[in-house]
């Protein structure tokens, strides 16, 4: 109710809340429903309102925060995810900082690839001057952000992207190796296939200025992957995109190459494309100790025919914008409450179980989501652009170029009170700071359900889990209780790797996770992660370890209760990716 009230909730002038749960929720149902009359004057839009209703009421999906904000207000953009293109100029560069202060203040979160700007230090010819290159311009965006907060209703969040063939990279690398720069920014090095090979044959590999097209130095792939490996062990930044393999799967290749993706890298995009998001909360999905199929099909179709509703209930920022998005109608279904599904199921995260469970569910979200979308194509029309697509050519009639994303669910995730998007728990019982100022003692309410019917629950008790968020070693609990409610740091790193990839498999676009680590992990640990993830075709890594940011909305502290703030609910445990 807290988080809803600070950031989701109608408020009249004086800013106090106007509008209760139901009223939103009512809300966002009527206007994404509207949308039917488009294609279909007779239909029964009242019919379709209550499906929705009920569908968001039951917590059973929940689109992402934008929608939920802006659905039947004025600004009434509903999207989350924007890339913008940035090109070698100072119009194209201040045209982009503009557009990104638009979107940010509308709630959405913007990535860029800054790999066509010349490099530091090189010519421009108008002034016969030196560039400054790719990350002092970097700086400009992260000022226009911190000044925007987004409308005041949630932080800005950008996604930095830079070629590892770019002849700043090593600069780019480093840029946030000292606290308190670039904070609005998650940074990702755009890794090919190329420099991958040359760092597994121990060779150089060209740097390239994109000015001339041309290489302009060689270096050892090496020191330059040894190099993200370190700052990364060090600050949670760089991540890795893996651009060869998001080019591999866009949907649309007819149309250009993606450069770029999101703040939290779910999202690959084309220059002015955006995506709306939305999650099916899985632990809503289980009956008695068995996923609920039929269930899960009937909330597939109706969330894509939600999110395609909203495709065109959208007020777009920018005309551009409007233009691509409608031209590929690209949608991201995704799911939360993973980690409570594998614990109804009794499954510890870390088993091959838990994998085998992930790999059937998502192949079946994938194919009755692509389903939904033929079924909307027959009814609505294939998307503009289909013409030369993948699904053109599978002859595949889709009505989305792309429908399932994995995102990381963080507000959305609170509101219906499930663990974040694919991610583990992070703990069991701790502290939530609530917007206020207060503190509230939170006990995973499975857990919970548990320890009063194998009646081992104990105020006490509780209190001894919120001291270090798991239940290990505590001689009280159960050893199967144990394994299954396993959290985050107690994974060895290749489980969350091996998760991440059995999810993309069959994920349209690409799958935000965290791998959380503790403070004690070792360059090694990183090493293994990028590697592993490249091997298994994930889209992307992030890596996160305990205490390498000075600023985290999670800690856990020696001897006090572990403290969570009041948007924190899983994932990488700084205040600018927890974002959804």
């Amino acid at each position: 109710m807290k988080v809803l009230e600070e950031r989701y909730l109608l408020k009249n002038k004086s800013g106090k809340a106007i509008e209760t749960p139901e009223k939103m929720f009512r809300r966002v149902a009527k206007t994404v429903a509207a949308v039917d009359k488009f294609y279909d004057k007779k239909v029964n839009v009242n019919k379709t309102e209550k499906e929705f209703y009920q569908m968001l009421t039951n917590l059973e999906f929940l689109p992402n925060s934008p929608t939920l904000m802006n659905a039947g207000t004025d600004i009434n953009q509903l999207s989350a995810c924007f890339v913008l293109p940035v090109e070698d100029s100072i119009p194209s560069i201040f045209n982009a900082v503009r557009d990104t202060a638009i979107i940010h203040k509308s709630g959405g979160g913007t990535g860029f690839s800054f790999s066509r700007l010349r490099p530091k230090g090189d010519i421009v010819r108008s002034t016969h001057g030196l560039a400054s290159g790719p990350v002092s311009y970097m700086k400009i965006f992260d000022v226009a952000t911190e000044t925007i907060k987004q409308g005041g209703k949630r932080r800005g969040a950008n996604m930095g992207v830079l070629r590892v063939d770019h002849p700043d990279i090593i600069e780019f690398i480093t840029a946030k190796s000292k606290e308190g720069v670039l904070t609005n920014f998650n940074l990702s090095v755009a890794i090919t296939d190329k420099f991958m090979k040359a760092v597994e044959k121990n060779k150089e590999y060209d740097l390239i200025s994109p000015r001339i097209n041309k290489p302009v130095n060689r270096i050892k792939a090496k020191d330059i992957f040894e190099l993200i490996v370190t700052n990364a062990w060090k600050t949670g930044d760089p991540g890795i995109i893996f651009i060869d393999e998001i080019n591999r799967r866009n949907p649309t290749p007819n149309l250009g190459e993606m450069e770029a993706t999101n703040p939290c890298g779910e999202q690959p995009l084309l220059p002015y494309e955006s995506c709306n998001l939305g999650s099916i909360n899985l632990a809503k999905m289980v009956k008695g100790k068995k996923i609920d199929w039929k269930k899960l099909e009937k909330t597939v179709h109706s969330a894509v025919h939600f999110l395609d509703n909203v495709i065109d209930a959208n007020k777009y920022p920018l005309k551009e914008i409007e233009k691509i998005t409608k031209g590929n109608r690209k949608i991201g279904l995704g799911v939360m409450g993973f980690a409570d599904m594998l614990i109804l199921l009794g499954m510890p995260y870390n088993s091959e179980n838990a994998l085998k469970t992930a790999e059937r569910l998502m192949k079946f979200i994938s194919e009755k989501s692509r389903k939904a979308s033929i079924d909307l194509a027959k009814t609505r029309g294939t998307f503009s652009n289909f013409k030369g697509s993948i699904w053109d050519k599978k002859k595949t009639k889709m009505r989305n170029a792309a429908v399932t994303t994995i995102a990381p669910t963080g507000s959305i995730s609170i509101i219906a009170h499930c663990s974040s998007g694919i991610e583990p728990l992070f703990a069991v019982c701790f502290v939530r700071k609530i917007l206020d100022g207060k503190e509230l003692l939170e006990i995973n309410p499975i857990f919970e359900q548990v320890a009063r019917k194998k009646r081992f629950y104990d105020e006490d008790l509780m209190k001894i889990i919120a001291r270090k968020g798991s239940v290990q070693g505590i001689d009280q609990i159960p050893e199967d209780v144990q394994k299954i409610f396993i959290t985050a740091h107690g994974i060895l790193p290749e489980w969350h790797v091996r998760m991440q990839a059995v999810f993309q498999k069959y994920t349209d676009n690409a799958v935000s996770k965290t791998v959380n680590l503790p403070h004690s992990a070792t360059l090694e640990d990183i090493r293994k992660v990028f590697w592993l993830a490249y091997k298994l075709k994930c889209k992307g890594i992030t890596i996160y370890r305990y205490g390498s940011k000075r600023d985290q909305v999670l800690n856990i502290g020696e001897g006090e209760f572990v403290k969570a703030e009041a948007e924190y609910s899983g994932g990488c445990p700084t205040p600018y990716c927890p974002w959804s």
